[in-house]
């Protein structure tokens, strides 16, 4: 069985996420950016694998989507509200619902 891959912006993301995930999960952190670097090792290597991604609800979040979404179409994109902004600001309910449908949760 193959780890499901979620991809969020940073290391607070990461910490918030795991608070209520309830099973293995990989976590990529792009701190907020993707160079050709990053897409080559951390993205690309994704490709076959279950990949779900989590980013703030800002502009840099969003251009942060659209690259992934150009470089990993099959991902699932999973959402925060904008009145939370970030990932790591979304209260722990509202996230364990966004996560729920797609990952096992407490």
């Amino acid at each position: 069985m193959e780890v499901k891959v979620l991809i969020v912006e940073g290391a607070n993301d990461r910490k918030r996420v795991t608070q209520v995930l309830d099973e293995p999960v990989q976590i990529i952190c792009t701190n907020g950016t993707l160079n050709d670097e990053k897409l080559e090792t951390l993205i690309l290597p994704l490709e076959d694998n279950d990949v779900y991604v989590l980013v703030d609800a800002d502009l840099a979040g969003e251009r942060l989507r659209k690259q992934l979404k150009r470089e990993l179409p099959h991902a699932v994109h999973l959402y925060t509200q904008k009145g939370y902004g970030q990932v790591e600001a979304t209260p722990l309910e509202y996230l364990t619902e966004v996560l729920r449908g797609h990952f096992r949760v407490k």
